[in-house]
């Protein structure tokens, strides 16, 4: 009987088609596992960028929302002062028709029916109601202009001049300073002398009436 020796050492020197189909087996699963892993680190490093970005989100909106907030807030005017209105008291007013009516008989020359006179007549009672309204208005009431310049003079009014005082006519452009022509020096109160009232007096009769027995 006869033995077979075979030496594992040996290399083959030919290939035949079952070497070449094996080999291109083993090439083909070599590139295969070589995509799947590219594969997997690939998905692994975008879990990651977006695990990362996800808490960094609601972070940034936060704060973009802040920066608005602190914009809006450096941008929004001031509210302006609620505008207090001082009710007025008609007792001072009644009491100045009062004084006119006593001195230049104002409200009977208000209320007559001046179309039937002649212009000499209307002047004449013109100039009596005048003296007595000069009169009643010096008695009791101090006056002063606002401005003393002379009327016709050029002056200048500076930024932050009080319009109350001031009020500006013409082709107004632009901001102060203005510089323009003083029309009316205008009037002020400085002092007022009206007479006290008694109690219970009743100031809306102007002047009573007059019967005579």
């Amino acid at each position: 009987m006869e033995h077979y020796t075979i030496d594992l050492s040996l290399q083959p020197t030919t290939f035949d088609l079952w070497h070449i189909c094996l080999a291109g087996t083993v090439v083909l699963l070599a590139l295969m596992l070589i995509v799947l892993l590219l594969s997997m680190v690939i998905a692994l490093s975008r879990r990651k960028a977006e695990t990362i970005q996800q808490p960094l989100e609601p972070i940034v909106k936060i704060v973009e929302v802040e920066k608005i907030i602190e914009v809006e807030k450096l941008v929004q005017a001031p509210k302006p002062e609620p505008v207090v209105l001082k009710e007025a008291t008609p007792d001072a007013a009644l009491q100045l028709l009062g004084l006119l009516q006593k001195e230049a008989r104002f409200i009977d020359f208000i209320e007559e029916d001046i179309a039937a006179y002649s212009d000499a007549d209307i002047g004449i009672a013109a100039r009596v109601v005048h003296e007595g309204c000069r009169k009643a208005i010096n008695e009791h009431f101090t006056l002063a202009p606002v401005r003393s310049e002379a009327e016709g003079n050029k002056i200048t009014l500076q930024q932050g001049f009080d319009a109350a005082t001031v009020r500006l006519t013409g082709n107004i452009v632009g901001t102060a300073p203005f510089t323009g022509t003083l029309i009316h020096k205008g009037w002020q109160v400085t002092n007022v002398r009206l007479p006290k009232l008694t109690q219970g007096h009743n100031a809306a009769i102007i002047v009573a009436a007059e019967v005579e027995l």
